[in-house]
């Protein structure tokens, strides 16, 4: 009986890499397909497969990967440079975007609505987040700031001691509709930043033979009136005098009234009576509910508040130069030595054939990429770590102090006219 004779359609197994790529093959082998739409992604993913096939010695020994693994890989490492590029550029120019309007994305990170292109623009420096922290700083300091504070007054009432601010307030924001905060306060809480009165008539202005005082409210200044502005000498016993009166004064003339406030309930001291400031006021602000619920400069901004609203999509192919585009190469590279390990590592470290076994270096393949991965990483963040813009100004500063210094050294011609 005689054998058929078989004829293979190949003679060589199809999970070999071959030697180069096509470029007509690469957007269809990608699993997320962000740089299809590029040529020069197409062209460099192709080159790829020659470059990996050369450097894992594709010559010699059988490469068990296939081109679109490598397009694959060349993929990942373009989006990987390009998420650590966006991590630096985003440490430059988060503080100047706060507020600013931030973008949606797609499953692939593109970008489908907002600024185009805004991780490529160089900021343009505003300080507000400095600004914003100011703004509050300055309103607790009542020395500028942009949160409304507001007045209001109510009249003392005869042996009450305590008063509650905050139901005053509600009330007259209820119901006074020329009130600069009606319909403001509803439930909200106040806070009270400044209580004051107006002292009584009488103690506005008070002058004595004796006293040679003059109180104007309760500021208080010896203003020195000689006895009936005859300009005698006054004895010393006279000044003596003088001086207790001065200090009973302040016991017995001037106001000493006081209050204690506590969660917006105001108590004077002393209770009240009929020569008491029948009119207390006070300066608020009213606290929100919400602070951001309106967008509002006051309250909140809607738009860039972190990292993750930034408006960054995945880098343009054609904005990476030729630096990247080698990093790019290397770490394509580091992840097929990765894939390459991982599929040999399954047939337990070496393969059998008649007679003998051929022994296989996934554990080498694995640990050489993972060290190249991290190296690489770790380059390529210590080199954009030394170019953020605060560095950068650093940079420019001892440029020119030290200009400064060689310039400094250099004789100055003395002008003959």
């Amino acid at each position: 009986m005689s054998f058929p004779e078989l004829t293979p359609t190949s003679k060589t197994s199809p999970i070999i890499l071959p030697a180069t790529g096509s470029v007509s093959d690469v957007s269809a082998s990608l699993a997320i397909n962000y740089y299809g739409d590029s040529v020069n992604f197409l062209a460099g993913a192709s080159a790829q497969v020659a470059y990996t096939f050369k450097r894992l010695g594709g010559d010699v020994l059988d490469i068990e990967i296939t081109a679109k693994n490598v397009y694959n890989n060349y993929e990942e490492s373009v989006l990987e440079y390009s998420y650590i590029v966006n991590l630096h550029q985003a440490r430059n120019s988060l503080g100047s975007a706060l507020g600013g309007p931030t973008g949606s994305f797609n499953e692939k990170g593109e970008l489908t609505s907002g600024s185009e292109g805004l991780a490529l623009k160089y900021p343009k420096f505003q300080f507000d987040y400095a600004f914003r922290i100011a703004d509050k700083f300055s309103s607790e300091a009542v020395v500028g700031g942009v949160e409304p504070i507001y007045s209001a007054s109510f009249n003392t009432i005869n042996d009450k001691q305590d008063y509650d601010l905050q139901s005053i307030v509600e009330l007259s924001s209820s119901t006074e509709v020329d009130s600069p905060f009606y319909g403001l306060v509803g439930n909200k809480r106040v806070k009270i930043r400044q209580v004051y009165y107006v002292s009584p008539r009488q103690m506005w202005r008070f002058y004595g033979y004796y006293g040679g005082l003059n109180v104007v409210g309760d500021f208080h200044n010896y203003g020195q009136y000689a006895d009936d502005s005859t300009f005698q000498v006054i004895p010393v016993w006279q000044n003596k005098i003088q001086a207790i009166s001065y200090e009973d004064h302040l016991y017995t003339r001037t106001s000493h009234y006081s209050y204690e406030l506590i969660s917006n309930s105001l108590r004077l001291y002393p209770i009240p009576s009929t020569v008491s400031p029948n009119e207390i006021w006070f300066r608020f602000s009213i606290e929100s509910g919400d602070a951001y619920a309106t967008g509002s400069y006051d309250s909140g901004v809607n738009g860039i508040n972190n990292m993750n609203t930034l408006p960054f999509a995945n880098l343009p192919f054609d904005k990476i130069n030729s630096m990247g585009q080698q990093w790019i190469r290397k770490f394509s590279l580091a992840l097929s030595k990765e894939t390459l390990g991982q599929i040999r590592g399954k047939f337990g470290g070496s393969i059998p054939i008649p007679g003998d076994s051929i022994s296989l270096n996934a554990s080498d393949l694995l640990g050489q990429a993972a060290t190249e991965q991290a190296a690489l990483k770790e380059e390529l963040n210590k080199q954009l770590d030394e170019m953020l813009y605060s560095k950068l100004a650093e940079i420019d500063k001892a440029f020119v102090e030290n200009t400064d210094a060689i310039v400094g050294k250099a004789p100055m011609k003395i002008y003959v006219g």
